[in-house]
């Protein structure tokens, strides 16, 4: 699976020709969730507090750059990097 992005020890994923909604994979050690693009809801799985607030954090700052990969994802393209969290 392409990674999109590693902050934190906190690394976002996005598979190629996935399922809907729009979403990225955020895995933090042995935790994993999936996250809606378009609301940034957690679709399914957590992660700890922190590592979850980082990632919200994170997310609506490249939502933008999120749909775009997503889009290329979908067409079998690179989804190319987005900047980690500062």
């Amino acid at each position: 699976m392409p990674e999109l992005s590693r902050f934190y020890g906190i690394v976002i994923r996005m598979f190629h020709k996935e399922h809907q909604p729009a979403h990225f994979h955020a895995i933090y050690a042995e935790h994993e969730m999936l996250v809606a693009i378009e609301t940034l809801d957690v679709i399914e799985g957590s992660l700890p507090p922190r590592a979850l607030g980082m990632v919200m954090e994170w997310a609506s700052l490249h939502r933008e750059e999120l749909k775009s990969a997503w889009k290329r994802a979908e067409h079998l393209q690179s989804i190319g990097k987005i900047a980690p969290l500062p």
